[in-house]
């Protein structure tokens, strides 16, 4: 029956995902460059060609390094603001909580291209609010200071604004969680004399795990194949390409370049290293599942 439900939703992801990734595989196996696109020479078959490149280019490890690091920041961050801000609203009168969850609500509606360009006004060199009130504090550094030219800095204000997009659905999710455990179960742990820490470690953690695990995964997901901020912020990768992810490296392989296997071949190693990355973590998940259990 589980199968039955599950066939239209499927059938669709085949439908929509499964061509095109036949599609990106089979590219990354060819030179497949602007000459063969426009019909101009023929393809050449070039096997792992692309791949064997890739992975023996130096920087493509450092951009790996870089993405990785990048997207558990996103990820831990969206997670403790999105959890925090949820325990919050399980708290506050309903009137802020709407407030609250509005305000979220506008934060996650908002296109990346506009919330991008909105935070780079906001973080202007010259006409930024945030220059200008850190300056007004007594914070004479920030007069002048360019957010986007220093490597840390401008990944460290990406991270801001992709966690400032992120965060509302790890909210909406943990509140929906925490709304659903019954109340007597907290209350027989404080009859038991459970303090506050023991009981949302051993009773409300448990219970939340897998809303936690869904927020997780597609935290990690999103935060890895992130473009549009670290494109609009950064204008394509920062100085020199210091703030390049692995999206932005395959867009600018693919079709700065017009190398199209080569960006190919970035895209099918972003693919299988987000289900690598899933699968682990659910296995994780899974051990301590079952250890818990136990």
């Amino acid at each position: 029956m589980a199968l039955l439900y599950l066939a239209p939703a499927a059938l669709l992801l085949v439908a929509m995902m499964g061509y095109p990734l036949y599609q990106l595989v089979q590219i990354s196996l060819y030179e497949y460059g602007q000459a063969q696109a426009s019909g101009g020479a023929p393809l050449e078959f070039l096997g792992a060609g692309n791949y064997l490149e890739l992975l023996g280019d130096e920087r493509f490890w450092v951009v790996l390094l870089q993405t990785c690091a990048f997207a558990a920041v996103c990820v831990l961050g969206s997670l403790a603001v999105g959890i925090g801000l949820a325990v919050l609203a399980t708290r506050i009168a309903p009137l802020p909580r709407i407030l609250l969850f509005l305000a979220a609500i506008g934060a996650w509606a908002t296109p990346a291209v506009a919330g991008s360009t909105v935070w780079l006004f906001l973080f202007d060199q010259d006409f930024g609010m945030v220059n200008e009130v850190l300056t007004g504090v007594g914070i004479s550094a920030a007069e002048g200071l360019s957010w986007t030219y220093d490597k840390y800095l401008a990944f460290g204000l990406v991270a801001a604004e992709v966690i400032w997009c992120s965060f509302p659905f790890v909210l909406v999710t943990t509140y929906a969680g925490l709304t659903g455990i019954p109340g007597e179960v907290v209350e027989a742990a404080a009859l038991d004399g459970a303090s506050a820490w023991r009981t949302a470690r051993s009773v409300l953690l448990p219970m939340l795990r897998p809303v936690l695990l869904i927020a997780t995964v597609q935290s990690i997901i999103w935060d890895f194949k992130v473009f549009t901020q670290i494109y609009v912020m950064t204008n394509g990768g920062g100085v020199a390409g210091q703030n390049m992810v692995l999206n932005v490296y395959a867009y600018q392989e693919a079709f700065a370049a017009s190398r199209y296997g080569m960006g190919s071949a970035i895209g099918v190693v972003m693919t299988a290293l987000l289900l690598v990355i899933t699968l682990v973590y659910l296995r994780v998940q899974r051990r301590a599942d079952g250890e818990a259990q136990a």
